[in-house]
């Protein structure tokens, strides 16, 4: 299961060393000492707290597994191949629903607080992910049939897969790949805040699903890193609760309970007063601004 990962870690830090050390050759600005830090400290901090947190997420599936509907044998060749596409389509709607009810944006947003993309940056993981119920958009595959260990396999997989895809370094892949994968030119779109860039690409390992429900952008001009207000701190522990600590914030000043409910759910950005914008906002102000003036006499 969650084994794989703690597998993996010498890799990554081999392949992140390697990296740094091109870097360093290159006399590139990808890397900065304490946004590095930054990211290793969440990594570590979620490696720690998922040994807790996959006890939980096993057991949930287990208890859905006990009623589901019918049982996959995956002893079949076919049966993994279902579960790729299964897993790889809830990872890509539960990665554009952490974009879009802040939520999920609380735990998601640490992933995106770095205004580097590097290697390092894939190591930047949310300590409260799990805790805050992101398990619930696989919960539907146990009930399916699918075993409780082979959906956490896979989460795995896909993890490890979104490693390599974390660096400036490889620009862009044969047509055929970037039709159909997620790759480092896609993904550094994802990371990206500038506001054509906002919200886009979420597919895990697949591209497919972001071309099909109309969230993919090629990746153009080089992407601006980071957020769309910076949090400017590599202390960890800020990194991982501060959007949790703004939405406190928001509710103990909220009026009503729909400020309240949209504070937590509704989109980043959202705000009674329009003191602050939501990407939708944003975006419609800049369609506006774009619009011809067609009020005057010619």
């Amino acid at each position: 299961m969650d084994h794989l990962i703690h597998y993996a870690i010498p890799f990554f830090v081999v392949l992140l060393l390697t990296e740094v050390i091109v870097t360093a050759i290159h006399q590139k600005d990808y890397y900065e000492k304490n946004d590095t830090l930054g990211s290793l400290s969440m990594g570590i901090g979620n490696v720690i707290i998922g040994l807790f947190g996959k006890v939980l997420v096993f057991g949930a599936y287990s208890l859905v597994y006990e009623y589901r509907l019918f049982t996959v044998d995956m002893t079949r060749w076919w049966a993994w191949v279902l579960l790729f596409f299964a897993d790889d389509f809830s990872y890509y709607w539960f990665h554009r629903i952490s974009h879009n009810s802040r939520y999920f944006w609380a735990s998601h947003v640490v992933h995106h607080s770095s205004q580097k993309y590097n290697l390092g940056t894939a190591l930047r993981q949310t300590w409260t992910g799990t805790l805050s119920g992101a398990f619930v958009f696989w919960i539907w595959m146990p009930f399916f049939g699918f075993h409780p260990a082979a959906v956490l396999t896979m989460q795995s997989f896909s993890l490890l897969y979104q490693f390599w895809i974390h660096t400036e370094y490889i620009r862009t892949l044969p047509a055929f790949l970037e039709a159909v994968f997620n790759t480092p030119s896609h993904h550094r779109v994802h990371h990206g805040s500038d506001l054509k860039y906002l919200d886009k690409n979420h597919g895990g390992i697949l591209i497919i699903w972001d071309r099909l429900f109309g969230t993919f952008q090629k990746e153009e001009e080089h992407p601006t890193y980071g957020l769309t207000k910076n949090i400017d701190t590599h202390n960890p522990v800020r990194i991982a609760f501060h959007e949790w600590a703004s939405i406190s914030r928001d509710i103990l000043t909220s009026r009503s309970i729909h400020h309240t409910i949209n504070y937590l759910f509704g989109p980043p950005g959202w705000s009674p007063d329009g003191s602050r914008r939501t990407t939708r906002q944003l975006r419609n102000e800049s369609t506006v601004k774009k619009t011809p003036d067609r009020t005057t006499s010619r």
